[in-house]
């Protein structure tokens, strides 16, 4: 397939079109026409690209690629090194970033609603396009078994902060990454505990005020499972030769 069908194939399933994003979704920067052997990983960073080279690969399939709203448009620098390496060994860069957040089967939050065991799940906003998710666990959990039971899915130790008054956990809403504003709209909507990635000074005082559980599990952490799941159809339905790499990130 080339580099341009399977772009086509990507965004045939992602359907970047449906969403405002920051950045663009889709190829990003192009390589070799014909496209055999794939890399997937969170970032496009000088590592992973290395990682991606060291494979052969003839493309680079990850959720955070480059060109992002605000950010100094030349190609200098650490993106002007990124840039080249991809472009000197002819490999292509794709990146699909909301859309791959937000996909109902393959997306970083479908795949946290399987791997917390979450079910019922919908939207927590009232779109079609909802970046946040709710639903109910299959058991009723205190703060801390909730806890533990991320640390063991994520294998990264949650920052946890409980709501003044303690209470178990059966409702919960999340969003991957750095989507944890979303926890006042979780409150608002009874849930009992919200998870994101990242955590703002605010967000401590939001959870104890608003009586919510507050789970921060990492950006990377709760970004690793979208593109390693989305590989992983490509290979199975497509009959692609793909890798997942993951470049350790503590944040």
């Amino acid at each position: 397939m080339n580099n341009f069908q399977l772009e086509q194939l990507l965004n045939s399933e992602l359907k970047p079109q449906l969403i405002k994003d920051y950045c663009p979704n889709g190829l990003q920067v192009e390589g070799s026409n014909e496209i055999k052997k794939i890399v997937t990983g969170v970032t496009a960073s000088q590592a992973l690209i290395d990682a991606a080279i060291e494979e052969n690969a003839d493309a680079l399939l990850v959720h955070h690629g480059y060109f992002w709203k605000g950010e100094a448009e030349p190609i200098t620098g650490m993106k002007g090194k990124r840039i080249r390496s991809l472009i000197q060994n002819d490999i292509n860069l794709f990146a699909y970033h909301l859309p791959l957040d937000i996909h109902p089967t393959l997306g970083n939050n479908a795949e946290l609603a399987r791997l917390f065991s979450v079910s019922n799940v919908e939207g927590l906003e009232a779109t079609p396009q909802s970046i946040a998710m709710k639903g109910e666990l299959t058991e009723t959990l205190s703060g801390e078994e909730f806890a533990q039971r991320i640390q063991q899915v994520l294998n990264r130790e949650p920052l946890h902060i409980k709501p003044t008054q303690d209470k178990p956990i059966k409702t919960v809403a999340w969003c991957s990454g750095g989507g944890q504003d979303y926890i006042e709209l979780a409150a608002q909507q009874g849930m009992d505990a919200f998870i994101s990635g990242e955590i703002s000074e605010r967000t401590t005082y939001i959870a104890r005020e608003l009586g919510i559980h507050y789970f921060a599990a990492g950006h990377h952490a709760t970004e690793r499972y979208g593109i390693k799941a989305l590989g992983e159809w490509l290979e199975k339905e497509h009959g692609f030769d793909v890798k997942f790499i993951d470049i350790d990130n503590p944040v």
